[in-house]
This record gives C-alpha cells, sequence and structure tokens, in this order.
C-alpha cells in the first residue's frame, strides 16, 4: 500500500471534515476535532482512576476523550464518556487542578445528571462519533498518536445548550468532588484554583467566556463552598504526589509541542534547558520540522536515560515512520509494544508499520496484532480497515469481508455492511463466532432509524 505522508498537526486540523451531523443551533457552530495520546490518555487515568473507585465506578468502564481546542473545558455525555479539552490541560497549572476537575465531572457522572442528555444525540449518530474518537487512529492520518490523530468528530453541536448544568446540580458535583477526593486523602485547592481562574469571566460576554464558565456555572457561592471544604478537611493540606506532577509537566510539554507552531515551541523550551520536559519538546518540534537530524539524538537521549518509558519509543517510531523509515521504526514500535503490553495505539500502530513493510511474513504479525487491539478497542474503524488490508494481502478473503462489515457499520453505512456481511456469511462456517458477530450487526442495522 501507498505511504501516506503525514502533515503537521496544525495542517491536519485545517483538512478535518465532518464525519458526524449533530443537531445544531448555530450556524457559526465549529467542529469538535479529537485526539487520540497513549501516553496523554494513561496520565488522565492515572489521576481519575482513583476518583472513580470513590465513586463506586469501574475506572475500565469511563472512556477519555480529548478534544482539540485550546478553550478551558470539560465534560460528560453520552454513557460514562469524559471529554476534557486540550487547553484546560495545557493551561493547568498543576496536577491537582485537572484532578479537580475530573473529580468534579465524575460527581457529574455519579449524580445521573447525564440521562437528560441522552436523547441530544441520536444512537446512530453517537455511535458514529465515538466509533471515531475511541478508534485507534485517525481517518486523515491514520496514526493512534497526538501528532497525526485529529479527526472531526461532527459540528458542534450547540454542547453549551444540552451540557448545561443547573446551579443545583453543579453544587452537587462539586460536593460529590470534594467527597471524592477527601476519600483518595487528596486537596481539593486544585479544584478551587480552577474556579477561581475562571470567575472573573462571570463578566464577560456569553461568546466570550470559555466554555467551562457557560456550561458549568462557576459562582461566588460554589467557590466559597470549595474554600469551607479546604478549611475543614484533614486532606487540604496534603501535596499531590509528585509522580502527578511529573507526568502533568510531560502531557503538557507534549501537547504544546504538537499544537503550537514549532518556533513557539522552540522559543518556550530553549535548548540550554536540559530538563526531561524541555528536550521531550524540542524533539517534536524538530520532527514536526523535519529536522530528524535534530530529533533524533534528543529523543535518543530520553530513551537512553528512561528505557522503560513506552512513550518515547512510540514516538521514536512515528517520527521514523512518517520520514519513510519504516523498518527501522519497526524496532522501537516492538520495544513500546513490549514496555506497555496490549495499549491498541501502540498495537495498531505497529501493525501499520508491519502492513508498509510489504513484506509477507509481517502479516501475519500484524493481524494479530490488530485482533488484539480490536479486542480491546472494538470500535476502531481504521484498524478494522487495517485489519482487512493485511487480511487481504495474506488471502484471507473471510476475515476480510469481516473486517470490512465492522468498519462499514461503525461509519454508519448500513448498505455496504449488509454487503460485506452477505459476503463473508458464504465464506464463515455457520454457528462460528465471527459468524454470529455478523448476524448481530444486522440485527442492529434492522432497527438503526432510516
Amino acid at each position: 500500500m501507498k505511504r501516506m505522508k503525514l502533515p503537521s498537526i496544525s495542517l491536519l486540523l485545517l483538512l478535518a471534515f465532518a464525519l458526524v451531523t449533530l443537531p445544531r443551533q448555530d450556524a457559526n457552530a465549529k467542529r469538535l476535532s479529537f485526539i487520540r495520546d497513549a501516553e496523554i490518555e494513561n496520565t488522565i487515568r492515572l489521576y481519575a482512576s482513583p476518583l472513580l473507585e470513590a465513586a463506586g465506578i469501574p475506572p475500565q468502564s469511563v472512556n477519555i476523550l480529548l478534544v482539540q481546542d485550546n478553550t478551558l473545558n470539560a465534560f460528560v455525555a453520552k454513557g460514562l464518556n469524559i471529554f476534557i479539552h486540550t487547553g484546560l490541560l495545557q493551561q493547568s497549572k498543576n496536577a491537582g487542578e485537572v484532578i479537580g476537575v475530573l473529580a468534579h465531572e465524575i460527581g457529574h457522572i455519579a449524580g445521573g445528571h447525564l440521562a437528560r442528555t441522552g436523547d441530544a444525540i441520536g444512537d446512530a449518530q453517537a455511535r458514529t462519533l465515538l466509533g471515531y474518537v475511541l478508534g485507534g487512529a485517525a481517518v486523515l492520518a491514520g496514526r493512534g498518536d497526538v501528532g497525526a490523530a485529529v479527526i472531526a468528530g461532527g459540528q458542534h453541536a450547540g454542547l453549551a445548550s444540552f451540557l448545561s448544568y443547573s446551579r443545583a446540580q453543579e453544587s452537587a458535583a462539586d460536593q460529590a468532588a470534594m467527597r471524592f477526593l477527601d476519600d483518595t486523602h487528596q486537596s481539593a485547592q486544585g479544584l478551587r484554583d480552577f474556579m477561581a481562574q475562571l470567575e472573573d469571566q462571570e463578566l464577560l460576554s456569553p461568546d466570550r467566556q470559555d466554555p467551562y464558565m457557560r456550561t458549568h456555572p462557576v459562582t461566588r457561592t460554589r467557590i466559597q463552598g470549595i474554600e469551607e471544604h479546604l478549611s475543614s478537611s484533614n486532606y487540604s493540606r496534603n501535596p499531590f504526589s509528585p509522580e502527578y506532577d511529573y507526568w502533568h509537566g510531560r502531557m503538557v510539554a507534549k501537547l504544546n509541542a504538537f499544537i503550537h507552531p514549532t518556533g513557539r515551541t522552540l522559543r518556550t523550551y530553549k535548548e540550554t534547558d536540559l530538563s526531561l520536559t524541555s528536550r521531550y519538546a524540542r524533539s517534536i518540534a524538530f520532527y514536526r520540522k523535519r529536522q530528524l537530524d535534530q530529533a533524533l539524538p534528543l529523543i535518543d537521549g530520553l530513551i537512553e536515560e528512561n528505557q522503560a518509558d513506552p512513550y518515547f519509543q512510540e514516538l521514536k517510531g512515528q517520527m521514523l515512520f512518517e520520514n519513510g523509515r519504516i523498518g527501522e521504526a519497526i524496532i522501537p514500535y516492538e520495544k513500546a509494544k513490549e514496555l506497555l503490553p496490549g495499549n491498541p495505539l501502540i498495537l495498531i500502530d505497529l501493525a501499520r508499520a508491519q502492513i508498509e513493510m510489504n513484506d509477507p511474513a509481517l502479516l501475519q504479525p500484524a493481524i494479530d496484532n490488530l485482533k488484539q487491539a480490536l479486542t480491546i478497542e472494538p470500535n476502531s474503524p481504521f484498524a478494522w480497515r487495517q485489519l482487512a488490508i493485511a487480511a487481504g494481502k495474506s488471502g484471507q478473503t473471510g476475515l476480510v469481508a469481516v473486517a470490512l462489515a465492522e468498519e462499514a457499520y461503525l461509519l454508519g453505512r448500513k448498505s455496504e455492511a449488509l454487503h460485506h456481511i452477505g459476503k463473508a456469511e458464504q465464506m464463515l462456517p455457520r454457528g462460528s463466532r465471527e459468524w454470529l458477530r455478523l448476524q448481530d450487526i444486522k440485527a442492529q442495522i434492522e432497527h438503526w432509524k432510516e
């Protein structure tokens, strides 16, 4: 298959197109663009998991979704899905602020405040949106990391209207957040600092306020409630784990380096700054400038110092792959897989590189990697497409039909899905696992709204 040369993240954002049309109230409504990144998603999970457990919610049941937008916002919607704007992460001063926001959003989930939004997004539209968002890579770029995995998840559907919460719900979510923070022996200071950051926006016109302010009205009463909790809680002075701040620094540096212009990144993270975050950001900036002679030594140095870190290996694989050095890219991707087994984004990236090598000996390993990724994230149209390509090259025609049927189903393409299901049924043993899965898809398609 011809290798796809990938533009920078900024260009990908310009190329993003609407995949799903959500209910629309504003002709100027903007699109939602989503990114995938194993490191950032796992950092958010590190923060969220103790809070979810305190709320009685299994952490593995919750999806973390990153919206590429420079405004401050976070919200929960359509089941157990937490949406976080990259702008909120980039502008957060420490891990405590992010944790405070997560605790509040988890308070909305625990309080059942999502039920009324259930009909705001149609089932078929939501399935398609989440299929792309939860997929292992972007449709445009086909990659599973922040540097390239940018997709359009549909036009902004007046989210401020159907994701806005009442004052009673906001107060209830605050109370729940403070309870979860206490239960995990964490301070609510970060939540208070984040709310105070938004307080001044009350005087701005709505179109100038950050979305979080519009969907989660911040009042002096709410802030006073958090301050009263801080004055009485036994954990208010507890410092956050150094590990949390370590990952927060990496997350912010990575987002800045991929989203900001490269010149700005190199001015912010100066060559004289030899910290891990500075070298990380500069390696990304040079890679985006196609200057591998400067990018690779930086990432190699980080790998040498952090040999158990999968994310530096993953980034090196991306650098090499996107510059046509596919055979070399497989080595760090394999190492990343070894260091972070079972991560679907790394598995898909590795499989794609294996397929691009056009080596018959690598096709079955690619298929195995994709199948493993899809057991974890079955809603990835891109992964199903890659599986179809690998299966086609290896002559597994039944698997091709199955993969194309799954892809079409996730994309909401009814007739195309039924066509591939029909082909697969002729090749699969009746009653096999794949055959039964296709019967489930057919039954669900029959209930789609025309």
